[in-house]
């Protein structure tokens, strides 16, 4: 099967199978509106054959009546397909969009340190729109439009078999164009998907970083750039309203061709009494019936192309590998008691370019191990690697004896905590963003936390206290006083295994030391990696590792390190003069 199906194939299993109830409903309601759109063409024949020429008052009461009614079943089966397949293509809509985001969310890091994140919500909110033409509208004119049109060529082809041949040459040239303008129009809408989430990504980008923008003058430059953008789905979109025009434009052609024939040759057969009038007017009415659906194809083929385009992106999205390999990570740990060992590790971002090579040491349980180098060295990897963000290309990252690589994420990660140099805030509260790793926690806990942290020092200056509204990615707050927020965080996880990554580089002289105390609480008992520029904070870690191009250089405690007046004695001694 080729991918291009593939996407079509999971929509149907997924979406439509466990609504086929609703879905075949829908398609009921189809065959009933278009059978009672037969009713007045059909009634044409019998009025000027029969009933005018014998001035039969009785019957053409009857007939307007069975009209009426025809039309009244079609008005209501119209808005009972709204109800049915148009809600339901809403509701598959944000089934879908969930689905995507757990998708993403199961994806690795290194999965997001390649892609936007405005990309991302656009592939999200957007791709899956096109479900609503493939359920909804589209599969309604779909259905509906090919029922109308087989039932009418049964009725053209009984009225008149030259008639209804005649008309049929220039719709079967039509179709042949507008098949060959599909494939053209397909690729072209996968290709606006990507365009339109990499204008969406970049503008995410910019209105983030206003800042930085204001700050160095680049107004012009950011709107260049996303002037550029606009541009390029400017042109893709003229392609496709182009490709459609064309399709749109030989429909009316040859179709107007079609229905000029018909004139002329249903004129000759009357003459020839070969046709009634009656069953002419009626030809021409259902023929347009015939009609009307291959006229509406360029607006169906567009939302049908547009929608499996949609789908065939999110289809790759959903077929990547998921970060918790249930097949592999089949380990679940239960006690953890927080041993970390890595033997012979070797890591790179890129093929051929290792960033960590051979490293080797061992962490004991509830033991602080700092890593300390120069900016590009390898720390923040090797703690992406204990965090199992990252995965080792040769080694073995190893935690109470089980190879992480093969243990289920949720069972260790439940016992990790992480503090990073920039940690992000989500906009709410102070109180929602210390609870977020635990949503359920009691006062009590929140409150210990808030004082581990010296969180409470700033907040009692604030009306609202806890409750305070902070801004997207706390931005009305200073640096010291997220990083608070974010070590109370961590205090409230209650983790085994913590990773602090520059956790203090923020803070001014008054917030560190207020830091230093509540670190000195969250590292007790617990295994901690420490990455640290500061070298003065780390001078009571059990373990320090000198880490320079990707390799340990020294390891140690700071006395002993002191004591060999190496690299760690240059660092230290360097820093202390500054």
């Amino acid at each position: 099967m080729s991918d291009k199906n593939v996407s079509v194939l999971n929509a149907f299993k997924t979406i439509i199978w466990p609504r086929r109830r609703l879905v075949i409903t829908g398609l009921f309601l189809i065959v009933i509106s278009k059978a009672a759109s037969f009713v007045a063409p059909m009634s044409l024949k019998y009025l000027m054959d029969d009933i005018i020429p014998n001035k039969d008052l009785r019957f053409l009461k009857i007939l307007v009546g069975i009209v009426v009614l025809a039309i009244l079943i079609q008005a209501v089966t119209s808005f009972l397909l709204t109800r049915i397949l148009s809600v339901q293509a809403q509701y598959m809509i944000s089934e879908l969009r969930a689905q995507v985001q757990k998708k993403i969310l199961s994806l690795p890091i290194r999965f997001f340190d390649n892609t936007k994140s405005g990309e991302l919500v656009s592939r999200i909110m957007t791709d899956v729109e096109g479900v609503r033409n493939l359920i909804g509208t589209g599969l309604v004119q779909l259905v509906g439009g090919t029922v109308t049109a087989v039932v009418s060529l049964v009725l053209l082809l009984n009225i008149s078999v030259s008639m209804t041949l005649f008309a049929l040459i220039p719709l079967a040239v039509f179709a042949v164009i507008a098949m060959k303008a599909f494939k053209v129009i397909r690729p072209i809408f996968r290709n606006r998907g990507k365009i339109n989430a990499e204008v969406t990504g970049r503008l995410t980008e910019t209105l983030g970083g206003i800042r930085v923008i204001k700050g160095f003058n680049a107004e012009v430059q950011e709107h260049s750039v996303f002037e550029e953008g606009v541009h390029r789905l400017y042109q893709n979109v003229r392609k496709s309203l182009t490709a459609t025009a064309l399709i749109t434009s030989s429909s009316t052609f040859l179709l107007g061709v079609a229905t000029t024939g018909i004139m002329g040759l249903g004129g000759y057969k009357i003459m020839m009494d070969e046709l009634t009038v009656g069953e002419f007017l009626t030809f021409t009415f259902l023929l347009g019936l015939m009609v009307a659906p291959i006229v509406q194809m360029s607006n169906i083929g567009s939302q049908l192309t547009e929608a499996l385009a949609g789908l065939d992106r999110t289809d790759e999205l959903m077929r990547m590998q998921p970060e918790a390999n249930t097949k592999e990570r089949t380990v679940v740990l239960e006690d953890l008691q927080g041993e970390v060992v890595f033997d012979d590790v070797t890591f790179a971002y890129e093929e051929d370019k290792e960033v960590i090579h051979h490293i080797s040491f061992r962490v004991a349980p509830g033991t602080i191990v700092a890593l300390v180098g120069s900016s590009g060295s390898g720390k923040t990897t090797i703690a992406g690697l204990a965090a199992s963000f990252l995965t080792p290309q040769s080694g073995t990252v190893r935690i109470d004896g089980q190879d992480l690589s093969r243990v289920a994420l949720d069972s260790y990660r439940k016992h990790l905590g992480v503090v990073l140099q920039d940690d992000f805030l989500f906009e709410g509260t102070i109180r929602e963003n210390i609870l977020f790793p635990r949503p359920n926690a009691s006062e009590a806990s929140l409150q210990e936390a808030v004082k581990a942290a010296y969180v409470d020092e700033f907040t009692e200056r604030f009306e609202e206290g806890l409750d305070t509204v902070i801004g997207e990615r706390g931005i009305k707050l200073s640096g010291g006083q997220r990083q608070r927020i974010a070590i109370a965080r961590a205090v409230l996880a209650n983790p085994r295994i913590l990773i602090l990554d520059e956790a203090t580089s923020n803070l001014d002289t008054e917030s560190e030391s207020l830091i230093q105390k509540s670190l000195a609480t969250l590292t007790r008992g617990r295994t901690t990696f420490v990455i640290a520029h500061r070298l003065s904070t780390i001078r009571k870690a059990d373990q320090i590792l000198v880490i320079e191009n990707g390799r340990i250089a020294e390891e140690g405690t700071h006395e002993s390190l002191i004591e060999k007046q190496g690299r760690y004695y240059n660092l230290y001694t360097y820093q202390a003069r500054i």
